[in-house]
């Protein structure tokens, strides 16, 4: 069986998941987080090198107040946990989209986590917090548009390898699966430059009750698929 390099997943259905158990929407969101954890281990001793998960869009903060503060209460508790978890797993964390928006004791949290992990050489673990897959390539264009006219970029030799050296997964190979759980059929502005290539599976499973055993079904379906690049079969 082959085992997909990098899998990115959206976790979906946390609150779902909790109101079918009559529980608070944050109920679900707490058990996703301690999910995540044990997901990270199982890809990794499955062999999968690069994992992506989307924990919080740009398009979340029209959530309802009261739930966006719990989400960063939260966030700010799995950050600590997941420097932990990292130093255990020798996991090297990443994090996409603009934490700027963030508190600044959240984005001291995520630096934090970075900068404790780097040298680490497991798991490649990307979190995506306040990011939209357009509002990534605007912020490149811009960083791009600024090298062009300082003279550090010539226009004419923009490439698409030039164009990706200015994403926030700049250095990352793109996914080669993308999971979603809980049933939606849609992208999400998620890695849309990113997933050009990338095999699709979507499960009605929500994300609290996703595991081992549905992370190797989505491998097995990825199997199934014929990797074609410009009508060519992938070798």
């Amino acid at each position: 069986m082959v085992i997909p390099q990098h899998v990115a997943i959206i976790l979906d259905g946390n609150g779902r998941w909790a109101k079918s158990k009559g529980m608070p929407r944050n109920y679900g969101h707490v058990r996703g987080a301690k999910n995540l954890e044990v997901i990270c281990e199982d890809a990794w001793n499955m062999g999968i090198k690069y994992l992506t998960v989307y924990l919080f869009s740009t398009e979340n903060w029209k959530r309802p107040q009261e739930e966006v503060d719990s989400l960063m209460k939260l966030f700010r508790n799995y950050t600590k946990t997941c420097i932990k978890t990292a130093r255990k797993n020798n996991m090297k964390v990443r994090v996409l989209g603009e934490p700027s928006a963030l508190a600044p004791d959240l984005q001291k949290s995520l630096s934090d986590l970075v900068e404790d992990s780097k040298n680490n050489t497991g798991l490649n673990f990307q979190i995506a917090i306040n990011y939209g897959s357009r509002n990534e390539m605007i912020r490149a264009m811009k960083k791009m548009a600024r090298d062009c006219v300082d003279g550090r970029q010539a226009p004419e030799e923009i490439t698409e390898e030039v164009f990706e050296s200015y994403l926030d997964t700049a250095g990352i190979p793109d996914p080669d699966l993308l999971i979603r759980t809980s049933g939606e059929l849609r992208l999400s502005n998620y890695l849309l430059w990113q997933l050009a290539y990338t095999e699709f599976y979507f499960t009605e499973v929500p994300w609290p009750a996703f595991n081992k055993n549905e992370l190797m079904k989505a491998i097995e379906k990825y199997n199934e698929r014929d990797r074609r690049f410009g009508g060519v079969e992938e070798e």
